[in-house]
């Protein structure tokens, strides 16, 4: 059985009033509202990413890499920071913390973790990932950690993402067809888009968009 997902009630009275949607969402959330992949009862490797979520200049906005083009998987793909669990790590958070400030060089004292998702299984890498939640109530400078797996860092704001003109169906050639996001410059598709859109929906945020808009990926 997939994990549930899981709020931390003692920080939801700290948290501005724009995330109110999106945590109700959390304390109810149906693994399988979330993605078609979900964990197997044995294996996968342990991984955890960081949804980001913060007050930036342009209003509300969320955390993203781009991961580098020489990256083993996922080169070269717009993604939440994160990674897998070390054996140092107490817990999925902390490897997601760990894995943002190796990636971004994110000042972690300046986030609240408010809740995580249920686990999702990327059977691409075999992972069983965990959402990890938070948001940025003090604000630090982001920047590339390692370019050896990051080429780029941004904020990007949930107003781009849900505009109808940045939103496409993107179809990669083995036959997969998720929601994506054309913004700064990026492709957002695949898991990080899919969850991004469902989070979105789920939350009330999203606008109606023209799901006929399509973009093909290369294999």
């Amino acid at each position: 059985m997939a994990k549930q997902s899981w709020v931390d009630e003692s920080v939801v009275s700290n948290l501005p009033a724009w995330l109110n949607p999106l945590v109700d969402v959390v304390r109810v959330i149906d693994p399988n509202n979330l993605s078609a992949f979900l964990p197997p009862e044995t294996g996968g490797r342990p991984g955890a990413v960081l949804i980001l979520l913060g007050d930036g200049e342009a209003g509300p906005d969320v955390l993203l890499i781009e991961r580098a083009a020489a990256m083993r998987s996922h080169a070269g793909q717009p993604a939440f920071p994160g990674g897998a669990v070390d054996p140092e790590d107490v817990d999925p958070i902390a490897a997601a913390l760990r894995e943002a400030r190796e990636e971004t060089l994110l000042d972690s004292s300046g986030v609240r973790v408010f809740g995580t998702l249920p686990d999702l299984w990327l059977p691409p890498s075999g992972f069983v990932v965990t959402p990890v939640l938070a948001h940025w109530h003090q604000d630090s400078p982001v920047n590339v950690g390692d370019p050896a797996e990051v080429a780029a860092v941004h904020r990007v704001p949930i107003a781009e993402l849900v505009d109808p003109d940045n939103r496409v169906m993107v179809h990669h050639p083995s036959g997969f067809t998720s929601p994506g996001f054309q913004t700064r410059g990026m492709l957002v598709w695949g898991f990080t888009a899919g969850l991004l859109s469902r989070l979105l929906d789920a939350s009330g945020w999203a606008r109606e968009w023209d799901q006929t808009r399509t973009v093909t990926v290369e294999a």
